[in-house]
């Protein structure tokens, strides 16, 4: 009996613990959220329901009365300053929480249960600028095309034409401009829109004394070279985002702020006050990919970004690749580096560098060395000009015999880099083009070395689509085919060139005096790809691409071409890449190629 009774209370319990769960599941519940745009524009729909908090938690299933109350009544303003940035000023807006509008709800009168939310967004006509006056301007200045009688009036213009106007002062040496009236006017019966800004640009100021809070390890006084702010020079807001990006550019620090002083000194200057937080110095990476042919690659590096207290930035790098490759044997490299920025001008960075490495080829081994002196100059944080002097040196076995060359050089190059993002850019473009002459040491030949490398993005549908494509070139001149370094010739083939076709199966067939042939690079070389990327929500995407490679010298040539598609998963540091592809044309017929990385190809 006593066990009958147990059990007995125990199905109550159990019954009693699903009822009470029921119940709360029950009270947290959203049964509808109604959500009408009047007026039949779908962009403008689109827009306000980006804007709405409650849509956002709809789509996250949150459905807890308090949450839903407090998003409720921050859609107010956040649909009207939605609708504002539209051009429309004269709207109604209505949100009913199970029939009582949200904004007559007092905040500790939240409802226990929340069943039915109804919003309704009246935009009303949209308004249009009567008058646009922002005065008085620096010279030069150009205000918003937008900003112009007869033109929509978009709250955010209005804006923009302010800092527009304010910078413009700021970059005329007057650092204290601000905005001393303003007069924004709507008229409902006209339906249009004045705007009336008048500007206190204040005197023409130079750059005063620099002081710097925050430093630990790093100098004061390389702070202040790295910078690059000349007391008595001109005052210009485009020299005082420079010399943030420079000390941000070294690495060493983990925030940078630079700070205009509320007083003006005697002669019209003006102190600045750097502050900064300082990394940890040491700092190291790996990484890995991977592909059905060409095995497992390696990589990693250790960093100090502070070696002498002056930015002195070194680096170690490793990388062993084609581990487990059908094709060839294993490949390793190691160099060292070291670059010390603000030297011979702020925007100067100088380097040292030595690498030694292994190549083991499918026809040839080989031995290689380079030492160098590096240059880069930053004329912005988009374009870059590189330039040095380096010897190099290879040793190795191809199937004629032994090869030595040695050769010394200065390569040049310059990147412009206008992408939004380095790991999955969605817009812009970067171009890389370098510049190698040669002199070469004994049976070595001398000429030049070029190559190009140009990428475009373009996105559409809401950046849901992005079309990525890529141009590749290189060049030998002056030097014949088999007096150029071997690691100075050009092959096409796996991931970086032609995805589909086997790891530097592409280039040029030679004697090897027996009878036969072996295949070293050529002196010519071009490759293009083209990309469709999707993405599926915040975390998943797609791709499909086709890539084609050609390799040439001597008057013989050769191209082939790969296709396939791609899963993306993004975290937060960049996409992880899986690629599946299969040759289209050319002489290989290994089957599908399989490439594991992080970051987008390209």
């Amino acid at each position: 009996m006593r066990r009958f009774f147990q059990c007995q209370g125990g199905r109550r319990a159990l019954l009693s613990g699903a009822v009470l769960a029921l119940s709360l599941m029950s009270a947290q519940a959203l049964d509808r959220l109604d959500f009408v745009v009047a007026g039949g524009d779908e962009a403008l729909e689109r827009t306000v329901r980006r804007a709405s908090l409650l849509i956002a938690q709809q789509s996250d299933n949150q459905t807890d009365p308090e949450d839903l109350f407090t998003a409720a009544r921050a859609d107010y303003g956040r649909i009207l300053g939605a609708l504002y940035a539209e051009g429309h000023y004269s709207a109604v807006i209505r949100i009913a929480i199970d029939g009582r509008e949200a904004a007559g709800i007092a905040p500790l009168d939240v409802p226990g249960r929340i069943g039915t939310i109804a919003v309704f967004v009246d935009p009303g006509p949209r308004f249009r600028f009567s008058q646009t006056v922002v005065a008085p301007l620096a010279p030069r200045t150009e205000l918003p095309e937008g900003f112009r009688p007869g033109e929509t009036a978009a709250s955010g213009v209005i804006g923009e034409a302010v800092d527009t106007a304010v910078l413009a002062w700021r970059e005329a040496s007057h650092a204290k401009a601000r905005v001393s009236r303003e007069d924004i006017v709507a008229n409902h019966a006209s339906q249009t829109l004045s705007a009336d800004i008048a500007l206190a640009p204040g005197p023409a100021l130079r750059f005063g004394p620099v002081t710097v809070k925050g430093a630990e390890r790093m100098r004061v006084q390389r702070i202040l070279k790295i910078a690059g702010l000349r007391e008595g020079t001109k005052f210009s807001q485009t020299e005082l985002d420079r010399a943030a990006n420079r000390l941000r550019r070294t690495g060493v620090f983990s925030s940078v702020s630079l700070a205009e002083s509320e007083t003006v000194l005697n002669g019209g200057l003006l102190p600045i006050e750097i502050t900064v937080a300082e990394q940890k110095p040491r700092r190291y990476s790996v990484g890995a990919e991977l592909s059905s042919v060409d095995g497992v690659a390696l990589t990693g590096y250790w960093l100090h970004r502070n070696l002498m207290g002056g930015a002195e930035r070194l680096r170690l790098d490793g990388a062993i690749t084609n581990i487990g490759s059908g094709e060839s044997g294993v490949d390793y490299e190691f160099g060292v580096s070291i670059d010390r920025p603000a030297t011979l001008t702020p925007d100067t960075t100088a380097g040292l560098m030595a690498k030694i490495g292994h190549l083991d080829e499918i026809d040839y081994d080989a031995d290689y060395a380079e030492f160098g002196l590096t240059f880069t100059q930053y004329f912005s944080e988009q374009l870059t000009l590189r330039g040095g002097f380096s010897f190099e040196y290879v040793q190795g076995t191809d199937p004629t015999g032994d090869f030595r060359y040695r050769n010394l050089s200065l390569p040049f190059g310059v990147t412009w880099d206008r992408r939004d993002s380095t790991t999955d850019a969605l817009r812009g473009f970067y171009i890389d083009g370098t510049a190698k002459p040669f002199y070469g040491l004994g049976t070595t030949g001398s000429g030049a070395r070029l190559t190009l490398d140009m990428r475009g993005y373009r996105s559409f549908s809401d950046q849901r689509f992005t079309v990525a494509a890529r141009l590749q070139g290189g060049a030998i001149l002056g030097s014949e085919l088999l007096e150029t370094p071997r690691d100075d010739l050009f092959f096409s083939g796996g991931g970086g060139t032609v995805r589909g076709q086997p790891y530097r199966s592409l280039g040029i067939a030679v004697p090897d005096g027996m009878g036969g042939t072996y295949l070293i690079g050529g002196t010519e070389f071009a490759a293009a790809s083209m990309e469709l990327r999707a993405r599926f929500g915040t975390s998943w995407g797609g791709v499909a691409f086709v890539d084609a490679g050609y390799v040439g010298a001597d008057g013989s040539s050769d191209s082939h071409a790969g296709a396939g598609i791609g899963v993306r998963y993004e975290t937060g540091f960049g996409p992880i890449r899986f690629d599946v592809a299969a040759p289209v044309s050319g002489d290989t017929d290994d089957g599908v190629q399989i490439y594991i990385g992080l970051g987008q190809a390209f």
